[in-house]
């Protein structure tokens, strides 16, 4: 028996026909939506129907902090020229004693100690860097955490583990992970965002959502230039007006629900189609977000010159709007890989982050957001207190510095301790996986309740590992 259409055409002919309409459609809205579409009409009950149920989850325990700003300086800086002053470098300069000779990725020369001097700063009176006079100011505020360590001294894995918590690059970023278990607090802007003047190493890998839904996954923009119509090309449609687009986006998007519905569901479309109406709703909020001029020239003034100063003044704009999870890099490629003339480069690099950094803590605090606002510093690994070619330090993953700051932190207190050389890490200990279990915790998630099954196993961000650091949560 030939089963056929109300109006007499099979269903295959007519499969074939919306096929069609659904190819044409996309072809011509292609061209107005780009990559971040056009702009959000929200007041319009239609395209709030169509809004993506990506709504706020429920924690598993009341968290600490509701976002994260990461600050993270790629190439990996020395701590012992920044919060883990060694005196025993000085005495030994040179040689290499028992205890600094452990192995890295190339050969090293004797002890060299840094030339930079440290005094107690803050009413915790913690050693800080001359390097950093004005961050130093908010000492009170920060957690140096002293005795962190990693699992390989290469920048592609150290960067995979920071950043999804395993050297393996098929595994989530952390930033979709906490948009898996938290959700967005913003419909009209990505949850997570990674800005970045460039491209670091792994690129785009490192902020990826792997197996977890594509709309968990960063969103990238590149701020060598403030103009917000640069960092977010194709934001404005010149070409139709806003009921129009919306109009086309809602044909499109039930060509795309029929065309899935038809094959059994697609969750590659359903994605795309999801990433479609964040990209329509962004266009108004987006370009208010990015747009540095609408602050003041006092606040520009207090965060400085250059794109790293741009880049933590975004992410004030953004987290204050409810972005969950964003990261600065410091620049493009590894800027702190400081393999020569490590002691003439590093005084030029803390400049341009000393003044930043102090002003979005003052920022942060100034507006009630550091109490639940989480920032981390660092960077995927250390260097060695050991010369390499005279002048600069190698990689080092055993024992290096990071920092937090706000969300549930205590300040003015360092937690963990280097060898005598600031070599390895021997006390209080914080692998990687401790410290996402840390972060996750603050969170308000459970590093071991959030999972996601996959090829018939449950993963997480920190695997089969991870130590909750409750010393360090207020």
């Amino acid at each position: 028996m030939q089963v056929s259409n109300s109006d007499g055409s099979s269903p295959s002919t007519d499969l074939g026909r919306r096929e069609m309409l659904r190819r044409e459609m996309l072809r011509y809205v292609g061209y107005g939506m780009g990559m971040v579409g056009a702009a959000p009409l929200l007041e319009m009950p239609q395209a709030v129907a169509a809004a993506p149920r990506n709504l706020l989850a429920t924690p598993h325990f009341p968290p600490r902090a509701k976002r994260v700003i990461h600050l993270f300086m790629n190439g990996g800086p020395y701590q012992g020229d920044l919060f883990d002053p060694k005196p025993a470098l000085k005495k030994f300069a040179g040689s290499k004693p028992p205890g600094a000779d452990l192995v890295t990725e190339r050969p090293t020369a004797g002890l060299m100690p840094s030339p930079f001097a440290f005094h107690p700063r803050g009413e915790s009176g913690l050693q800080v860097s001359d390097l950093l006079p004005q961050l130093s100011r908010h000492i009170d505020d920060i957690c140096v955490l002293n005795a962190v360590h990693a699992d390989n001294p290469n920048h592609g894995p150290a960067l995979l583990q920071m950043n999804n918590g395993t050297i393996i690059p098929t595994r989530p970023s952390m930033g979709a992970w906490f948009l898996y278990g938290l959700g967005s607090e913003n419909q009209n802007l990505p949850g997570y965002v990674v800005l970045c003047p460039g491209r670091p190493v792994r690129f785009s890998i490192l902020w990826n959502s792997a197996f977890l839904p594509s709309k968990y996954q960063g969103t990238y923009i590149n701020h060598s230039a403030i103009d917000p119509d640069k960092m977010l090309p194709h934001l404005s449609n010149m070409q139709w007006d806003h009921p129009t687009q919306r109009g086309q986006l809602d044909l499109l998007q039930q060509l795309n629900a029929d065309h899935a519905a038809a094959r059994g569901g697609d969750t590659l479309l359903t994605a795309r189609s999801e990433a479609m109406e964040t990209a329509y709703r962004m266009q108004f909020e987006a370009s208010e977000t990015f747009d540095l001029d609408r602050e003041t020239k006092q606040t520009r003034e207090a965060y400085g010159p250059g794109h790293f100063a741009n880049g933590c003044l975004l992410a004030r704009r953004m987290v204050e709007r409810g972005v969950r999870f964003v990261q600065v890099y410091y620049g493009d490629g590894q800027p702190w890989d400081t393999h020569t003339k490590h002691n003439e480069t590093v005084p030029k690099l803390c400049q341009t982050i000393d003044q930043p950094i102090a002003a979005l803590m003052a920022d942060l605090k100034q507006r009630g957001l550091l109490e639940d606002t989480l920032v981390v510093w660092g960077g995927e690994f250390g260097r060695t207190p050991t010369s390499e070619s005279g002048t600069g330090r190698d990689h080092n993953h055993h024992g290096f510095s990071m920092w937090m700051a706000g969300g549930g932190v205590k300040g003015g207190m360092t937690y963990g301790q280097t060898d005598d050389f600031g070599f390895k890490a021997i006390e209080n200990k914080m692998h990687v996986h401790d410290l996402h279990a840390t972060i996750l915790h603050l969170l308000g998630l459970d590093h071991e309740r959030l999972t996601y099954r996959h090829a018939g196993r449950d993963f997480r961000l920190t695997d089969v590992h991870g130590r909750v650091v409750h010393e360090i949560i207020s």
